[in-house]
């Protein structure tokens, strides 16, 4: 098949995805209107339209269209049901698919001036993906159909994503040590409330003074933490890694004794914890979105209430002291994700898709 994506090219989660179709055979084209910030598969064809956005929309919309009726691809999907979708729409191309992310419904559908456009991203494409069941009941209430929702995970890579020895190169780079440590991977934005880590942190420290956390992503909020970290006397505890390569992920993972995610809203379970629980890092994430579904409380992690710091710390302190409960919590999350959640099992039911929309099965 001849697959055109408009997807977000500095997202990994994109890349995995579209990655998969190039390397399955197809023939790929990836049009981003922002720049390429991980490598991908050499045979897709790449069009950067990140110069002309966001000053320049109807300009860009134009381009799309023009580019895409050049292609004349078999299926058009755009990733994210905001801009990419809107401008999938706007092409007037068909068989188009819609990937929603989570944010993009949950927070537009509320918004007067989104709630419109979404609907007419919705309402147009042929097909709609997403990852959890309350965003499809959320598209439900938009008026969509049932049968015009299909539910494919993102799916982890569990051939790359194990449980190895830690990488002791990682652990000096980060000055670990043989220290007990606590891995974030969530971006620094107010959606996914680092703060509330930082805020467990002088607790956590009283219990197990030599704990080290890994603080990793970029995001508006970076100087705001560093500068709660100074406040709260814990600097010295907080290693704040930035962004950080995909492909080398699992080493970062295999560093830590718990995986921790303080976000205060996710669709389906998000890649990071999903990564953490394939790798049998037991997890403490906040009880939001569908996570209840993936981590059942005391038997394959810890669920949390949002914004409740005293309690995330008890979690993480009870993990770090009992090394036996980690290793039956991590061991219980991978197998969970290898029956629910495989990156190869998913695509493969997102290519039927593609051939049966398509046409050619």
């Amino acid at each position: 098949m001849k697959i055109c994506f408009i997807a977000a090219a500095n997202s990994v989660h994109s890349v995995r995805w579209i990655n998969y179709f190039a390397q399955q055979g197809h023939e790929v084209h990836w049009i981003s209107v922002c720049p390429w910030t991980f490598s991908v598969d050499e045979r897709i064809t790449k069009y950067a339209l990140a110069r002309a956005f966001p000053f320049a929309f109807p300009a860009v919309a134009g381009k799309v269209r023009c580019l895409i009726k050049e292609i004349a691809p078999d299926i058009l999907h755009s990733h994210y049901a905001g801009v990419n979708g809107l401008l999938g729409t706007l092409s007037g191309f068909h068989p188009h698919l819609v990937t929603a992310w989570g944010s993009d419904v949950l927070l537009a559908r509320a918004s007067i001036v989104k709630r419109p456009l979404l609907k007419f991203i919705l309402h147009r494409a042929d097909l709609i993906t997403c990852d959890a069941e309350h965003m499809r009941h959320a598209m439900e209430k938009l008026g969509l159909s049932s049968e015009k929702i299909e539910r494919i995970n993102f799916g982890i890579e569990t051939d790359k994503f194990f449980r190895q020895d830690s990488d002791r190169k990682v652990r000096e780079k980060y000055d670990l040590g043989d220290d007990p440590s606590v891995i974030s991977l969530r971006n620094l934005e107010p959606i996914y409330d680092v703060e509330t880590l930082m805020r467990a942190i002088p607790e956590i420290l009283k219990n197990i003074p030599k704990a080290k956390f890994i603080i990793a992503g970029t995001g508006s909020q970076e100087q705001f933490l560093k500068s709660l970290a100074s406040q709260l006397g814990v600097a010295g505890s907080i290693r704040f890694m930035g962004r950080y390569n995909h492909d080398i992920l699992a080493k970062y993972l295999n560093a830590a004794h718990v995986y921790v995610s303080t976000s205060l809203s996710d669709a389906g379970i998000s890649a990071s914890t999903a990564e953490a629980m394939a790798c049998e890092l037991p997890v403490v994430i906040t009880d939001s979105g569908e996570n209840s579904l993936w981590v059942r409380n005391g038997e394959n992690g810890f669920l949390v209430p949002v914004k409740e710091p005293d309690i995330l710390a008890e979690k993480i302190v009870r993990l770090l002291k009992e090394e036996e409960l980690r290793r039956q919590l991590g061991s219980l999350g991978r197998k969970i994700i290898q029956e629910n959640n495989d990156y190869y099992n998913e695509m493969a039911k997102m290519g039927a898709l593609y051939q049966q929309l398509s046409g050619k099965q």
